[in-house]
C-alpha cells in the first residue's frame, strides 16, 4: 500500500512539473512566435549585407546570436581540457586526501551562484587596470575565461560520474590482457563512457549560452554590433532579453525580448536534441 502511494505520489509530481514547463515554453512560443521575422533579427539592413558585417544592424538580434555562439564556442574551447582532465584524474586515480579534497571543491563550484564568477572577473579587470594593464576592460575573451571557469566543474563531474559508472570488470580484464593503464583508458573506459561525457558537454554548453550574471560583469553590452574581435565588448542573447524586457519603452521592443527569448530556447533546444542524439549513438571510439 506504501508503494502505491508512494508511486502515485511520484506520479503526480512529474505530471505537475510537465505541465508547469508546458505552459512555461507554450507561453514563450505564443509571445515570442509573432516577433519571428527578418527584422526581428537584422532589423532595417539588408539580411546578408548583415551576415557578412558590411552593414551594421542597430534595431536586430543577429548580433546578440552571433556574440553567443562565439562566447560559448570561447568558453568551450578554454573549458574542454582542463575538465575532462580533472574528471579523469578524479575517477582514475587513487584515494588521496588532496583527491578527497579537490573532489569536494569541485562540488562546490558547481554550486556556486554565477554571479560570484561574473564578480570575480570585474575585479580581476580592475587589478589589471589598476596594477598592470591600464587599458584593461571588459571584453569577449573574459567572459569566455568566466564561462569556462563556471562549466569546467560541470565537465569533470559529468566524466567522472560517467567514468564511475562503468563495471569494475571492464578495467580488470583489459588490464589482465596486458594492456597498461593508458591503453585501457583509451581504447576501454573512454569509448565505454563517450555517452555520458558528450551529455556532459552539452549541458555545459546550455549552462554557458543561457547565462546572464557572468556576461553582463564581464563584456555583454547593448548595441554594440558584431564581436569586433576577442578584446572588444559584444552582444548576447540572454543580456539582449534582459536589456529590452527591463528597459522597454515600447510593445515592438517587448516583442523583440520574446522573440530573442524564443531564439534562445530554440538554441538551447537544439544542444540538448544533438545530445540526445549522440548519446544514443551505438558506438563511439576514441
Amino acid at each position: 500500500m506504501k508503494a502505491r502511494i508512494f508511486h502515485f505520489w511520484c506520479l503526480i509530481c512529474t505530471i505537475g512539473t510537465l505541465l508547469c514547463l508546458s505552459f512555461f515554453i507554450g507561453f514563450i512560443v505564443i509571445r515570442g512566435a509573432p516577433a519571428l521575422s527578418l527584422s526581428l533579427f537584422f532589423g532595417d539592413a539588408d539580411p546578408i549585407q548583415g551576415m557578412l558585417g558590411l552593414e551594421p544592424i542597430w534595431d536586430g538580434i543577429w548580433p546578440a546570436c552571433i556574440g553567443t555562439m562565439t562566447v560559448v564556442a570561447s568558453a568551450l574551447s578554454l573549458a574542454l581540457l582542463p575538465g575532462l582532465a580533472t574528471g579523469i584524474w578524479l575517477a582514475t586515480s587513487t584515494s588521496s586526501r588532496f583527491k578527497t579534497i579537490l573532489a569536494l571543491s569541485i562540488d562546490i563550484l558547481a554550486g556556486i551562484p554565477s554571479i560570484l564568477m561574473g564578480l570575480f572577473g570585474f575585479t580581476l579587470i580592475l587589478f589589471l587596470r589598476n596594477w598592470l594593464l591600464p587599458s584593461a576592460n571588459t571584453c569577449l575573451v573574459l567572459s569566455g575565461v568566466c564561462l569556462a571557469m563556471l562549466i569546467i566543474p560541470y565537465l569533470a563531474v559529468a566524466t567522472r560520474t560517467a567514468l564511475q559508472a562503468l563495471p569494475p570488470s571492464l578495467e580488470i580484464t583489459a588490464l589482465s590482457l596486458g594492456m597498461s593503464r593508458w591503453q585501457t583508458l583509451r581504447v576501454v573506459l573512454l569509448p565505454q563512457a563517450a555517452k555520458g561525457i558528450i551529455g556532459g558537454v552539452m549541458l555545459a554548453t546550455g549552462r554557458a549560452a543561457e547565462d546572464t550574471a557572468v556576461i553582463m560583469l564581464t563584456g555583454a553590452v547593448a548595441n554594440a554590433g558584431l564581436p569586433g574581435g576577442i578584446f572588444e565588448r559584444y552582444e548576447a542573447l540572454p543580456f539582449t532579453i534582459f536589456y529590452y524586457s527591463a528597459q522597454y519603452q515600447s510593445d515592438s521592443e517587448l516583442q523583440m525580448a520574446f522573440g530573442a527569448a524564443l531564439t534562445l530556447l530554440c538554441l538551447t533546444a537544439t544542444i540538448f536534441s544533438v545530445a540526445g542524439l549522440l548519446q544514443r549513438k551505438p558506438s563511439w571510439r576514441i
